[in-house]
């Protein structure tokens, strides 16, 4: 079995970081046995070594190696290009064609992109896994093959799971050893390191100079997310050796020619579930309200003093005024902010120009109600969000659907927060 060190150069994988040290030792462990093996990473990160690797270390290594990118291939031809098909099987199907896995056999297959594959094709890959038997399409006829499966995806199967989208079965079939490959926004210490590499290689291409950063601009793609990994940085290196006639890149040359950084990482930072952070908004906005309200109960409170031990016939006409605005509510009930009432959309309505009349007030009445508005029970975001969800599923009587809409969040949030206060 070859080494870490011996495996890179091979490969031409550049870097020291300790996450990809540690994916690319787990390869090389597994590669010696017949185990199924799932590779997770970001789109970029350059996923498909890891399978070439494994290959390359097993006793396979001399039989067929064939990758194959699952979201490439048309749904309803899918079938036919792994497992083959019969003449006559569909239209066009003018002789018998052997499938990927029958042409793989005693080799390695590498299946990219495997969340995209359809249902119906699922169940045939979990057979294959299971007992190594197969139909091409339009047979009937089982056959038997003896592939090691290496699967990769960028997204988060367990969610597909959830949705519906992928097989459970067939997940922790294909999960039996799951390698973690790190994003490049992961590997600090190695950005520079591939720059030079692919700027080295670029210069001998197209047998220019080779082109070098400034020490500012080497901290600046240091620290840029790269939400395109190591594929968009080698793209990058490309087009900067190209285009840039200074054979010394600047900071602000760098800046001009990637995005704008703090885009990028508002892009890289979604939430895990990939929903919008409205609802967690209209949370922070729904404090603010509260504390609004406190602040308003104070003022007029205060005012309120300020009649009491201050002679009314002292008031200007601006003062009075101030007061009846204050208090030009006082008489209507109080909105409790409850989540049907939670639209903070003003009204597209013309306004009665009535309503902004201000009411006469008899200041020598120096008796007033200042008894304090009533507060909600609580302040905590968690209790009012279960507060929430109780009534919008009451008003709906329990429809989740309406209920999440009623809320603006998606159904799924508002099913795991049913689970999360056992509602």
């Amino acid at each position: 079995m070859d080494s870490l060190q011996t495996i890179k150069q091979r490969f031409g994988i550049i870097g020291n970081n300790v996450a990809l040290n540690r994916a690319l030792e787990k390869a090389i462990q597994v590669a010696p046995t017949d185990i199924s093996v799932l590779v997770i990473g970001e789109s970029g990160v350059g996923k498909e070594f890891i399978p070439k690797i494994i290959h390359n270390q097993s006793a396979r290594k001399h039989n067929n190696y064939i990758a194959v990118n699952c979201g490439a291939i048309p749904e309803g031809t899918i079938d036919s290009e792994l497992f083959g098909h019969e003449k006559g099987a569909f239209t066009g199907a003018t002789q018998t064609r052997k499938g990927y896995f029958e042409v793989a056999d005693g080799g390695t297959i590498f299946l990219d992109e495997v969340g995209e594959l359809p249902l119906a094709t699922q169940v045939r890959l979990l057979r294959i896994l299971e007992s190594g038997e197969f139909m091409k399409v339009g047979s009937s006829e089982l056959q038997k093959t003896n592939v090691r499966v290496v699967a990769a995806t960028n997204v988060k199967l367990l969610e597909a799971v959830e949705k519906g989208k992928f097989r459970e079965d067939l997940y922790y079939r294909l999960n039996t050893v799951q390698i973690d490959i790190p994003a490049l926004r992961e590997r600090k210490e190695d950005i520079n390191l591939l720059f030079r590499k692919f700027a080295s290689d670029f210069a001998s291409k197209y047998r220019m100079p080779h082109i070098e950063l400034s020490p500012e601009a080497q901290n600046y793609i240091a620290n840029y997310p790269w939400p395109g990994n190591v594929r968009q940085l080698r793209n990058f290196a490309e087009q900067v050796s190209v285009v840039e006639k200074d054979r010394v890149i600047s900071l602000e040359k760098i800046m001009e020619l990637l995005p704008n950084n703090s885009t990028m990482l508002t892009v890289t930072n979604k939430s895990k579930d990939g929903s919008s952070s409205d609802f967690m908004e209209r949370e922070l906005l729904f404090k603010v309200l509260l504390d609004m309200k406190k602040d308003l109960n104070d003022l007029r409170a205060l005012t309120l003093d300020l009649i009491k031990h201050k002679d009314v016939e002292d008031f200007n006409g601006n003062t009075q005024e101030l007061i009846q605005r204050v208090y030009q509510d006082q008489n209507e009930p109080e909105n409790d902010f409850a989540p049907n009432q939670y639209n903070l959309v003003a009204s597209s309505s013309t306004p009665n120009p009535s309503a902004f009349q201000q009411p006469q007030y008899d200041y020598s009445n120096d008796v007033y109600d200042v008894s304090p508005i009533e507060e909600p029970e609580s302040l905590s975001l968690q209790d009012n969000e279960k507060e929430m969800i109780k009534l919008a599923l009451e008003k709906h009587k329990g429809k989740r659907k309406m209920a999440a809409d009623e809320l603006g969040i998606s159904e799924r949030t508002l099913y795991r927060k049913i689970k999360q206060y056992h509602l």
